[in-house]
């Protein structure tokens, strides 16, 4: 998920945003077996709205996340991915 974010999505989605002084916002992703997204959360916000909906619109934008093998897909309907976003000249998770 990270590496499909970080590779294929376009700056320009949140650079305007971003030129507001923000925190490091924590998102959970909930990722359903077939890699639909379930859910975003923020565990804390960038402190900037518009940011915050950038964040939520990349996630979206580019699911679906590839499915569960099935060895996982047997033990868990979905599981939650949380990381630390990093918005300077691009976008990066931690």
């Amino acid at each position: 998920m990270s590496k499909k974010i970080e590779t294929r999505t376009s700056f320009d989605m949140v650079s305007e945003a971003a030129k507001q002084p923000h925190a490091r916002p924590m998102v959970t992703v909930a990722v359903r077996a077939d890699g639909s997204v379930e859910k975003v959360t923020f565990m804390s916000s960038s402190g900037v709205p518009a940011i915050d909906e950038a964040i939520r619109k990349v996630i979206t934008s580019q699911a679906p996340y590839g499915a569960f093998p099935p060895n996982l897909a047997r033990q868990y309907d979905v599981i939650e991915i949380r990381r630390t976003w990093i918005i300077n000249n691009d976008i990066r998770l931690q």
